[in-house]
């Protein structure tokens, strides 16, 4: 590949194109927004004049609903070799070109799993997909060429290839996408109207559970539009979920001491169901999730101090697996998780003692 061309230069479109023009291929931007092409041309990603010919690649990072129209312009004008888009649903675009009478030989759904509840040009990084699954879904009319071209982008980007079919990857990412993002926004208008007393005890799980609710409402909608059926069946799961927990939190406010049991059973159930579906979730690398042990740190918020923490770390010779902050409402300190393999603990610990670090027992 050594030409491409991405329209829309959004969040994702931005950031494919800084990781290709940083490995050398000639990007040219587009947009509907003629200044946010600029913008992005002005951050690397790439020139906003037009292409002279025919490209390589053309990288479709349009919203869903605009997804096929796109597609469709760019194959008449016949503006590359091969066509790939990235939005986040994948049978609904094909089956809309298919009924125009495109010819999709040229083209193959993608879609980066990855993101930021930031968007526009501006929260673009070259590295955005680095180590992260990439999914592409190609059809038994995928040019064998243009499947090339995909894995070659993918490659670019450094993220990992996966190859799924296309409604099986909607139903998949209603599950661990759009559901999700739901559910965040959900549990945050919670926090709207609540009393600021109740505000200020917010901790580190609810910053956890609410953190993707700051995402663009507008661009959500869309989304959500082009995958609605599965999304609900998800949320359908869930609701009959939330159902039974209510009645078993009920349960347990009874004076009854059969229903309290009870209630006690319902609320284990829901919670030991989630622990063994946490379970499942990948860990680092993708790889089947490690069991860590958590080293908590007391930090005071001054420049260099997260910086020091970890170079007395690897001074103790131990990896940092993951790592998490938890900050004090209203103080200038907080605690800084360490997540490390079980047989690094002492290690660490007595190093981080030694340098005079606070350890908050486990």
């Amino acid at each position: 590949m050594r030409t491409a061309v991405v329209i829309g230069t959004g969040l994702i479109g931005t950031s494919a194109a800084l990781a290709l023009a940083g490995r050398g291929v000639t990007v040219h931007l587009a947009d509907h927004d003629p200044a946010q092409a600029r913008t992005a041309a002005s951050l690397g990603a790439g020139t906003d004049d037009p292409p002279a010919g025919q490209v390589d690649l053309a990288v479709i990072a349009v919203p869903p609903a605009h997804v096929a129209a796109t597609l469709a312009r760019a194959i008449e004008q016949g503006l590359a070799r091969a066509y790939v888009d990235v939005a986040s649903v994948k049978g609904g675009p094909r089956r809309e070109l298919e009924a125009q009478g495109v010819d999709v030989s040229a083209y193959i759904g993608t879609h980066p799993m990855a993101g930021r509840e930031k968007s526009g040009p501006l929260a673009a990084t070259a590295d955005l997909f680095e180590g992260r699954p990439w999914v592409l879904t190609p059809a038994r009319e995928t040019d064998h060429e243009v499947l090339n071209l995909a894995l070659e982008l993918v490659a670019l980007c450094r993220a990992v290839p996966v190859v799924m079919d296309a409604d099986a990857h909607d139903k998949a990412v209603a599950l661990v996408s759009h559901t999700p993002q739901l559910v965040s926004s959900m549990v945050a208008a919670r926090l709207a109207e609540a009393d600021e007393s109740a505000v200020r005890l917010c901790g580190q799980g609810i910053r956890d559970v609410t953190r993707i609710a700051a995402s663009d409402p507008r661009m959500w909608v869309e989304i959500l539009s082009a995958n609605p059926g599965p999304v609900a069946e998800v949320l359908s799961g869930i609701a009959a979920d939330l159902e039974e927990t209510v009645q078993a939190l009920r349960g347990l406010a009874s004076a009854d001491e059969t229903k309290r049991q009870d209630g006690a059973a319902g609320i284990e159930d829901v919670l030991r169901r989630g622990n063994a579906g946490r379970e499942r979730v990948p860990g680092k690398h993708g790889a089947a999730p490690a069991s860590y042990e958590t080293v908590a740190v007391f930090i005071s918020d001054k420049p260099g101090e997260l910086a020091r923490i970890f170079a007395d770390a690897g001074r103790a010779g131990v990896n940092v697996e993951d790592v998490r902050i938890e900050h004090a409402t209203g103080q200038q300190a907080g605690l800084v998780q360490l997540m490390v393999e079980p047989r690094a603990v002492p290690a660490l610990t007595a190093e981080l003692r030694e340098r005079g670090w606070a350890l908050r027992r486990q």
